[in-house]
C-alpha cells in the first residue's frame, strides 16, 4: 500500500469574477492621470535637471515591454496615447530612455494582505543575449548563450511578486534567500518562507528564523543534524526529524511544500512576456525584469481564482 496522499480537486468558487479579470487583461484602455508628475520639480543640485521623471520613464518602458516595442516604436506609442487624450506631455525620445533604464528605481506595486506573509520562493533562468539555438544549427559551432536567473517571492494569499532579485547564471540559490527576506519591510509580519532543497543551508534557515518565520524546506537526502547553535538548526533539525518519521511524500503534505507551485506558475507567467531580454548590459536587464514583475502585479490586482478542495 502507497503512502503517498491522494491530491485533492480543487473548484473556483469565482469563476464570474475571475473571467471579467482575464477579459481586463486583454482591454486597450490606457488610464493616465492628469497629476502625475511627468516633469519633475527641480532638485536643487549643480548640473543640468531632468527633463522627466522616473515615473514618465517607467511608463513609456512598460508600454516596450508590454506589447513587445522597440525603444523608437515605444515613443512613438505614448506619443499617440497622449495625443488620443489631449495631453501636450514630451515624450522623451529613444537615447534618453535607455539612458535612464540604466540607473531606473522601477516602483513595483502591490495591495498586501491582511495577516502574516507566507512567502514562497523560487528561481529561474531567462535568455539574455547570443545568437541561440537556430544559428548554431544553421552555421554550427557553439550557441553564445548568456543567460540570468531571476529569483522571486510571492505572496500565497494575492499572488503579487513582493520580492525580486535578478543574478548572473553562476550565482547559486542559497545565497539570495537572505537578499529577498531583506526587501520585505520589517514592520512586515512573515509567517512561513517556502522553497526547495536547494535552500537547505544554514544561512537559509537562520534568516528565516531572524525574521520569526517558519521555514518550510526539504532537507537533502543525506541530510545530517546540524548543532543546535541557532533557532535556524533546531527548526531545521526538526523538519529533518520529521521528514525521516513521516517520509518525504507524507512530510511535504504535511507541511504544506506544495504551495511552492503557485511560484513556479508566477515564473511561467514572467516569460510569457518574452522569453528572452532585450536589453543587453546587467542593469537595464534588471529594469526590464522588475517592470515585467510591475505589470505582472497590475494584472494580479485584477483578480485572481478562489479555489477551494473538493474530494
Amino acid at each position: 500500500m502507497s503512502s503517498r496522499p491522494k491530491p485533492p480537486s480543487y473548484k473556483t468558487k469565482n469563476w464570474s469574477d475571475c473571467n471579467a479579470a482575464l477579459k481586463k487583461r486583454g482591454s486597450l484602455t490606457i488610464w493616465f492621470d492628469p497629476d502625475m508628475v511627468w516633469t519633475p520639480p527641480p532638485s536643487g543640485k549643480r548640473g543640468r535637471q531632468q527633463s522627466y521623471s522616473d515615473a514618465a520613464i517607467q511608463v513609456c518602458l512598460t508600454m516596450k515591454s508590454l506589447f513587445g516595442l522597440a525603444l523608437r516604436q515605444a515613443t512613438g506609442f505614448v506619443e499617440s496615447l497622449l495625443q488620443l487624450i489631449g495631453l501636450d506631455w514630451v515624450v522623451p525620445d529613444f537615447s534618453t530612455l535607455c539612458r535612464r533604464q540604466k540607473a531606473l528605481a522601477v516602483n513595483i506595486p502591490y495591495r498586501g494582505s491582511p495577516g502574516p506573509l507566507h512567502l514562497p520562493i523560487d528561481s529561474t533562468g531567462i535568455k539574455a543575449e547570443g545568437e541561440g539555438e537556430w544559428h548554431a544549427r544553421k552555421h554550427g559551432g557553439p550557441k553564445r548563450r548568456l543567460g540570468r536567473k531571476i529569483y522571486l517571492g510571492i505572496d500565497e494569499d494575492t499572488l503579487e511578486v513582493r520580492a525580486v532579485e535578478i543574478t548572473g547564471s553562476h550565482v547559486g540559490d542559497a545565497p539570495m534567500r537572505p537578499e529577498l527576506l531583506d526587501q520585505i519591510p520589517s514592520n512586515q509580519n512573515i509567517g512561513s518562507v517556502t522553497a526547495d532543497g536547494a535552500y537547505d543551508t544554514r544561512k537559509c534557515h537562520d534568516a528565516v528564523a531572524d525574521r520569526g518565520a517558519h521555514a518550510v524546506i526539504p532537507p537533502r537526502k543525506n541530510a545530517k543534524p546540524w548543532k543546535p547553535g541557532t533557532a535556524g538548526a533546531i527548526a531545521r533539525n526538526e523538519a529533518l526529524r520529521a521528514s525521516k518519521y513521516l517520509g518525504r511524500s507524507l512530510w511535504r503534505h504535511w507541511s504544506g511544500y506544495h504551495r511552492r507551485s503557485r511560484v513556479e506558475t508566477k515564473m511561467h507567467c514572467v516569460k510569457l512576456l518574452g522569453q528572452s531580454l532585450m536589453a543587453r548590459d546587467f542593469d537595464r536587464q534588471v529594469a526590464e525584469l522588475q517592470i515585467r514583475i510591475a505589470v505582472l502585479n497590475g494584472f494580479t490586482a485584477l483578480g485572481i481564482p478562489v479555489t477551494e478542495a473538493v474530494r
